[in-house]
């Protein structure tokens, strides 16, 4: 009697180590075919020098379709070894095995929007008509499209590009301009019909800021959506060319000053084309670990009490905050525009390039368990431009779907400080 395709497959894994073009995946044998896996049984041979495994508790992927089904913990592409007397290769999500734990694996699964953090900014913008439309969608440095696997290596590149393939007559706010006009020629490349332009935009300056909302505001063009989504991540102390706290500068006040300067401009054109205006504030579950005091109104520059993660948190916080104010700003006006916050997702940018070592391992390691750029930019895109989200206002999302924010976030006292704060500072 020949051995059950589990055990050809974890024979074969056992006598050929792994190669850059194999894996091999394993799952407990009580989960198998179409019945959902574990995240916490799922493992992957790669060409790290790791072996293969058998054992009570483990065996090797049955050889079929539904071997890791799509609501399974997932990660990146990659080829699957498979034997059942010849070889043949399946592209397949897999996750690497470091040590993933089941609590880090539910959001895989979808939610109550139908999507997950494994769904990308394509998948959730599939049949979406966004002709008509104009959106500024604002990076600190848009990073160029890879020529390997077509995707940025920032999420504001890839909003830009999914955007303008849905219609959308994207204005990416960006510091580089040449970079800014790589991307543009790149996404027109893909998409011939893309309407895209590039205009400079330094959010870590309050003038650059200035001028560019004049610039646009003066060009006559309208404006549906606006995406705050640049940001940096935990640098060494440094103030801005306005003397603030550099992550507080770019991540939240600059942000805060483009919408207060384009606000008439949004409001005017939702009148006009009687379709709703959003605006999209790119937070983080660091949020949730700011300074303990949340904003330190008295202290936002001080260089002895600087924390890099408290400071990143305070930032975060403030563009929930932000969008909270403004939400209930905006029903008071009567405006037909909402504003919402979001946490894009752990994903492998060059965020991360303020960390030293710990950058080594998300280029290397990383990338097989955060999100990709396509995944981190989804919920971006989902929160401008999907229907279903027609006049929510005030909410906070992570991995398409609604979530909830700490309850700092919530704090309405807060939020209005902050915003009165924030007119001080931009005013003076």
């Amino acid at each position: 009697m020949s051995p059950s395709p589990t055990k050809r497959i974890a024979q074969a894994i056992t006598d050929e180590p792994a190669s850059s073009s194999t894996a091999a995946v394993f799952i407990e044998p009580d989960h198998h075919g179409s019945d959902p896996v574990p995240s916490s049984t799922v493992h992957v041979i790669k060409e790290v020098g790791l072996v293969g495994k058998s054992g009570p508790n483990y065996m090797a992927a049955p050889l079929d379709n539904n071997a890791i089904p799509s609501n399974s913990c997932e990660g990146k592409n990659d080829t699957l070894l498979y034997k059942d007397g010849s070889d043949r290769n399946n592209r397949r999500n897999i996750v690497s095995e470091i040590g993933i734990s089941k609590d880090m694996c539910p959001f895989r699964r979808n939610g109550a929007s139908g999507f997950s953090s494994s769904s990308t900014a394509e998948e959730v913008t599939y049949g979406i008509d966004g002709s008509g439309l104009t959106a500024i969608v604002t990076g600190y440095n848009f990073a160029p499209f890879t020529t390997i696997t077509g995707a940025s290596s920032g999420i504001g590149s890839e909003t830009a590009r999914v955007l303008a393939m849905r219609g959308v007559h994207v204005v990416m706010g960006i510091r580089n301009m040449a970079a800014g006009n790589k991307i543009k020629e790149t996404i027109i490349k893909e998409i011939p019909k893309a309407k895209v332009d590039a205009m400079e935009l330094d959010l870590s300056s309050l003038a650059s800021v200035r001028k560019f909302a004049s610039e646009f505001t003066s060009s006559g063009r309208p404006l549906n959506i606006l995406i705050n989504n640049a940001g940096i991540m935990m640098p060494p102390f440094k103030l801005s060319k306005d003397n603030i706290e550099l992550q507080f500068a770019t991540n939240y006040l600059g942000h805060f000053l483009l919408t207060h300067m384009l606000l008439d401009t949004m409001k005017k054109t939702a009148r006009e084309t009687k379709r709703e205006g959003r605006i999209v504030n790119v937070s983080s579950e660091a949020h949730r670990l700011p300074y303990n005091e949340g904003i330190r109104f008295d202290k936002i520059n001080d260089q002895q009490g600087y924390d890099r993660w408290g400071a990143y948190g305070q930032s975060k916080l403030a563009n929930v905050l932000h969008a909270n104010e403004l939400t209930r700003r905006l029903k008071e006006d009567g405006a037909e525009i909402t504003a919402n916050s979001l946490h894009p997702g752990l994903i492998t940018t060059n965020l991360f390039r303020h960390f030293g070592v710990f950058e080594g391992f998300v280029s290397s390691l990383g990338q097989l368990v955060l999100k990709n750029v396509p995944q981190g930019a989804s919920t971006n895109c989902y929160v401008a431009l999907h229907p279903e989200l027609k006049g929510i206002s005030g909410e906070y999302f992570s991995d398409n779907n609604l979530d909830k924010a700490s309850a700092m976030a919530a704090d309405r006292n807060l939020a209005r400080k902050l915003w009165e704060f924030s007119l001080d500072l931009i005013n003076k």
